[in-house]
């Protein structure tokens, strides 16, 4: 009798987002992982200025940038860039697969 191995499903993982931002009235993540859509992810400020969003991802690669009262701006926290399709840079990470 052979054993059969069971194909189990990736698990979703928590990654937490930040970005200190005091004076900013709102902040939303935005990536390939929601489309790039505004209504989201939006971040909540806590008492220290830092705004924070957790979200679960599957693994793999994403690309990302916050939205700060709309201007586009970059993870300070996070130097892994590459070039999207506008010319500027999209921060990007890596979600393991365990």
């Amino acid at each position: 009798m052979s054993a059969i191995k069971s194909e189990s499903k990736p698990k979703r993982r928590k990654v937490a987002f930040s970005l200190t931002s005091p004076d900013a009235k709102e902040v939303i993540l935005m990536g390939d992982f929601n489309q790039w859509n505004p209504k989201k992810h939006s971040m909540k400020k806590d008492g220290n200025g830092v705004w924070k969003k957790t979200t679960l991802l599957f693994p793999g690669k994403y690309e990302y940038r916050f939205l700060v009262d709309n201007r586009w701006e970059n993870d300070p926290e996070n130097n892994q860039t590459c070039l999207n399709r506008f010319g500027s840079k999209n921060n990007f990470i890596v979600v393991p697969s365990s």
